[in-house]
């Protein structure tokens, strides 16, 4: 599948980082998002608490850094298909270094000698490939996200390399330790998400902006046009695009 769609979109370049908000399922993203702060409150808040509070933060730590190490396959994946052969080359290489001397990803050697995680997804290679942003959505349970980001997500399920080459129930250990992580992330950034959660005036538009801002700034490395016309990889401040929320001084 890969393969082929690699093939119809040959001939296309990264595509273009649009300004504004398109938001046409406003009413039904708000709905969801009413559901996600909902089962933060009343689930994920409490768990992490529970999670971040009776367990050591050395072994917090250890966990998070395994769940990006056994993650890392996809990213190579991911970066093959982008076409960016040194981030995969330098991503296998950080895999192999944190799988041996690191203990199977519980420690990150890899980052004290300079093979820092090059953190790349499927949503960011349809960018690559020249498929456009599309509208913004709130997915049940993930999220802010965006129509191109919301099938990334998708097909990044099924991209990791290790999901196929490890024996059940082994192969469950990448979805289990994410779990784990993302938990423990909720406990660390406690602060910052309830601050967009619970003491905004319009915590669904809070949550947009900030998504849709940081997910934009992130693509102009790969040397996008933005919505000016200008070529963003050599200078990308002056590539940030406009945005207009109505709902952000709120």
């Amino acid at each position: 599948m890969a393969l082929a769609l690699t093939l119809a979109v040959s001939g296309c370049g990264p595509a273009a980082i649009p300004d504004g908000i398109q938001d046409p399922y406003e009413a039904q993203n708000r709905r969801v998002h009413a559901e996600n702060t909902s089962l933060d409150q009343v689930l994920i808040k409490p768990l992490s608490g529970g999670y971040g509070g009776s367990t050591p933060r050395p072994l917090r730590q250890g966990i998070s850094h395994f769940a990006d190490n056994v993650d890392t396959p996809r990213m190579v994946v991911n970066a093959i298909l982008q076409g960016r052969g040194e981030d995969a080359i330098h991503n296998t290489f950080r895999f192999i270094l944190n799988s041996t001397i690191g203990l199977a990803g519980l420690f990150d050697p890899a980052t004290s000698i300079g093979l820092e995680r090059r953190s790349t997804d499927f949503g960011e290679t349809l960018h690559v490939w020249g498929v456009k942003e599309g509208n913004y959505v709130e997915l049940p349970v993930l999220g802010p996200s965006t129509e191109r980001d919301s099938v990334g997500k998708v097909v990044d399920s099924f991209l990791n390399p290790l999901g196929y080459v490890l024996p059940s129930p082994e192969k469950y250990v990448t979805t289990v330790s994410g779990g784990l992580s993302k938990i423990g992330d909720r406990y660390t950034y406690g602060s910052t998400v309830d601050s967009i959660l619970y003491d905004s005036a319009d915590s669904y538009a809070q949550a947009r902006i900030l998504y849709l801002q940081n997910r934009r700034h992130d693509l102009l490395r790969f040397g996008t046009e933005g919505a000016s016309g200008k070529e963003c990889r050599d200078d990308p401040d002056a590539c940030e695009p406009d945005y207009y929320d109505p709902y952000e001084d709120q």
